[in-house]
């Protein structure tokens, strides 16, 4: 049976793993809405487990956050990027997310790293670009949407070849699109409205550090109901 594989690359906050679920969980519950009969959803835990899962067996790829820094090149993260690579180049379907973003496009040849501007925080407006439309993920979204955010790093150079699908005033590589069935995205659709405002609420003193009001980030927070769609979507794009 195909499995649509989720790799999990790091552990939410505790409040937010008891409330709400780890990062798997919180993917979960919004992909297996749209699995269809014969395909199953399982869990990698790439810190803590090995080997890495053989790609004939996968349907497709989703990548998570993680409160690890691409940059650190931490051994379990680098030993992804070849596996990456191959997926990449067998057009396995993948979907990459805040981290899992981030390590899509250093492993593809792009560079990732702290933010010269700081963190980026909170439901944020996202803007998609002339190369999205038509894009069988992103297309059918409205130009403008809004998605809920939390990153200190970001990508700062896609790998060549790239198309650049959205962006915003912190961030222009908000999401990108590497080959015919793959992508990632530095915004969380999985992310809900108490789990964006748990992250505020731990991130207060970091933010006021780099002069925003953690409170108006907090009355800000909204559902993200365009952005949360594309985890069903881009199920619905594994045939």
């Amino acid at each position: 049976m195909a499995q649509l594989l989720i790799v999990k690359t790091g552990n939410a906050f505790p409040e937010v793993i008891d409330a709400h679920g780890n990062f798997e969980a919180l993917f979960q519950r919004q992909l297996e809405t749209a699995l269809p009969p014969g395909l199953t959803l399982q869990v990698f835990d790439a810190p803590r487990e090995s080997p890495l899962p053989e790609l004939s067996s996968l349907a497709g790829i989703v990548i998570t956050g993680s409160h690890s820094m691409v940059s650190a090149a931490e051994p379990w993260s680098e030993a992804l990027k070849p596996w990456l690579v191959e997926a990449l180049e067998r057009d396995i379907p993948m979907l990459g997310v805040c981290y899992g973003h981030q390590l899509m496009a250093s492993a593809f040849g792009g560079v990732s790293d702290y933010h010269p501007a700081g963190r980026e925080s909170g439901t944020r407006q996202v803007t998609l670009n002339e190369y999205a439309q038509g894009d069988p993920l992103l297309g059918e979204l409205p130009q403008q949407f809004h998605a809920h955010l939390t990153h200190a790093q970001s990508v700062l150079r896609p790998p060549e070849n790239t198309r650049i699908l959205a962006g915003n005033k912190h961030d222009p590589y908000q999401a990108l699109r590497y080959g015919p069935h793959q992508w990632s995205v530095q915004f969380h659709p999985e992310f809900t409205v108490p789990v964006m405002h748990a992250y505020l609420e731990r991130q207060r003193s970091a933010l006021r550090e780099q002069g925003e009001d953690p409170q108006v980030l907090m009355d800000a927070v909204r559902p993200t109901p365009e952005a949360t769609a594309l985890l069903p979507r881009f199920v619905s794009l594994l045939g």
